[in-house]
């Protein structure tokens, strides 16, 4: 079984919002950063948010800064990232990540190359 799984995808219009879940099951990562990315159609997969543990500190992309919001909650196991304003930019299939070991260095939260585990990723389609 994947460790990570993603739902709460779906089909939105220009404005509205989304949550979308990350659940985690047979390890547990609450010591460690975790992310969400996404990928466009004819895209090439792209950071969209992570959240460290400690704080939790939050980090965007700059397309979704201020409109999308991710959280943890360690006691559930479960990541979130709601999304607001949403545009038809946004559709794409959006993907959990966490790493295989600790991550702490912000500096590589964007990376994808910093992740072991991907869930099998949700749809959000924005209608204009």
């Amino acid at each position: 079984q994947a460790p990570l799984a993603e739902s709460g995808g779906g089909l939105v219009q220009a404005g509205g919002s989304l949550r979308l879940s990350c659940g985690v099951s047979g390890r547990t990562f609450s010591k460690s950063a975790m992310a969400w990315f996404r990928q466009a159609p004819g895209k090439e997969r792209s950071f969209v948010a992570a959240i460290d543990w400690s704080t939790p500190r939050t980090y965007y992309a700059d397309s979704v800064e201020g409109r999308f919001t991710i959280s943890r909650d360690n006691a559930k196991n479960t990541v979130y990232v709601h999304m607001d304003s949403l545009k038809p930019e946004d559709t794409a299939v959006y993907f959990c990540a966490a790493p295989g070991s600790p991550l702490y260095n912000s500096a590589c939260f964007d990376d994808e190359q910093s992740y072991d585990y991907w869930g099998q990723g949700t749809q959000v389609t924005v209608s204009s």
